[in-house]
């Protein structure tokens, strides 16, 4: 089995659209997918996702099936006004060991002092849910294979959100995913699943924020998800 996410294209987050950039992306991007079969497509609610989805999905003649869970991630802290939880300056989470912790993470009193948990299991949650409905159950930080299978499903959401599903499938932190990678605007992640022994699985990254698709159509990708890459470039602090 294999699971595409693959995160919005570039938006217009003050009308949750997309932009006319976005639009030549979503519309490369489209005839990337067009190129395979799913048997199943998942998408955020919110309109950039939905937006996006809608040119990939006249393509190849599907409807999507929407998840509310799969908008973006919702989880709040207080610091000191309440603000998104997966926003956070390395100088201060970078020296907490549990925010390396898969266990441990929600457990530091920022996160206690919020909503954080409530939304990330309930992100996790629709993940068990729907890998169980494509035949993976979730046993402990492994998958019982109980109807294995070849299928692609295709999912649609965004960076957060993305993130936590893979932290989930992964065991890992999501801090880990927030922070030290980035999957830019219409780029595809790729899993597989791996079974060495029979009915036991594992995901495997096959491919990471690609974009592909973009460079092959000459489409410069765009810089939202990323930072400055020194202090002294003012592009995005």
């Amino acid at each position: 089995m294999e699971i595409w996410i693959v995160r919005h294209a570039d938006p217009d987050y003050e009308h949750d659209s997309i932009t006319e950039k976005g639009e030549r992306e979503a519309k490369l991007l489209a005839e990337r997918l067009a190129k395979q079969e799913f048997s199943a497509v998942y998408c955020s609610p919110l309109g950039r996702a939905k937006k996006t989805a809608s040119y990939t999905l006249e393509k190849i003649g599907k409807k999507a099936r929407t998840y509310d869970w799969l908008r973006e991630f919702r989880g709040t802290v207080k610091d000191p006004e309440r603000t998104n939880c997966w926003d956070r300056k390395p100088d201060y989470w970078t020296h907490i060991d549990e925010y390396y912790d898969f266990d441990k993470w929600l457990d530091v009193d920022l996160m206690k002092d919020g909503d954080v948990k409530r939304h990330y299991n309930r992100v996790c949650n629709g993940v068990d849910k729907l890998l169980a409905k494509h035949g993976y159950v979730r046993d402990g930080r492994m998958y019982k294979a109980v109807n294995p299978n070849a299928d692609k499903i295709l999912i649609f959401c965004h960076f957060g959100v993305e993130s936590v599903i893979l932290s989930r499938i992964f065991s890992v932190s999501p801090m880990i995913m927030w922070h030290n990678f980035v999957a830019l605007p219409t780029s595809i992640t790729r899993l597989a699943t791996q079974e060495r022994e029979q009915g036991k699985a594992i995901f495997t990254c096959i491919q990471y924020g690609d974009l592909g698709h973009l460079y092959a159509g000459g489409e410069e990708p765009s810089f939202m998800a990323r930072w400055c890459e020194q202090y002294t470039d003012d592009t995005r602090h």
